[in-house]
């Protein structure tokens, strides 16, 4: 007698339909083992910035910081659903990748100034716009990275294309937030004097004629 807790054996000959063969792969099964992993490390981190940002929101005094935080808040939400909707179907999404576009301008300051050193708060009453800045950009830099890693190693090729084109996004808000610190002077820029930067960027020169490339298996000897 069949064993009721075992699952009925196909006959020889006869196709076992519980099984999907890998080149019939459904659209929603779509994904190889390690890009799952990775998916899911990109989305609960999505949420952690989410999250961490709406806490943020809690202590910010400057309007314009404020402004920078809910514009990249509402676009990294609809990131996420989006990543969601690809990754559960395995098809395209009800939107493409949306672009972000910033309103700072691209003027950074350049040189040091004095200022006062830095140490850790010794209370909530001391997080200031400074602070909370730093925090904004360590998490969408960190964001950016995890990202361009995952998208190298996913086979899912809509989710490939969602991750890939999320990094210059991340890039983007990224930028804005620096470029707020560097207004605000807590981030500052230093530069290299006039003649160490020009040696530095008159070190390479562009490749210009028609390279020799060897012929295949030239230097390997029977």
């Amino acid at each position: 007698m069949q064993n009721q807790f075992q699952p009925a054996q196909p006959r020889m000959g006869q196709p076992n339909m519980n099984m999907t063969p890998p080149n019939r792969m459904t659209d929603q099964l779509n994904h190889g083992g390690h890009e799952v992993f990775d998916l899911h490390e990109v989305l609960a981190g999505m949420i952690n910035v989410l999250d961490q940002f709406m806490l943020f929101r809690v202590f910010i005094k400057d309007q314009e910081l404020l402004d920078i935080l809910d514009r990249q808040y509402y676009f990294i939400l609809d990131q996420y659903n989006i990543t969601c909707e690809c990754f559960t179907t395995g098809t395209n999404p009800s939107h493409h990748t949306k672009r972000y576009m910033m309103r700072q301008n691209n003027n950074v300051a350049y040189g040091m100034k004095p200022s006062q050193p830095k140490k850790p708060n010794t209370s909530i009453e001391e997080i200031k716009d400074q602070g909370i800045s730093g925090h904004m950009l360590g998490l969408i830099k960190s964001t950016a990275s995890l990202l361009a890693m995952t998208a190298l190693e996913v086979t899912n090729p809509v989710v490939r294309r969602v991750m890939a084109d999320s990094v210059p996004n991340y890039i983007e808000m990224a930028y804005e937030i620096f470029l707020y610190q560097n207004k605000q002077q807590y981030y500052q820029v230093p530069q290299l004097s006039y003649q160490d930067m020009n040696q530095m960027t008159s070190s390479f020169v562009p490749f210009t004629g028609q390279p020799q490339m060897p012929n295949p298996g030239q230097f390997y000897k029977n």
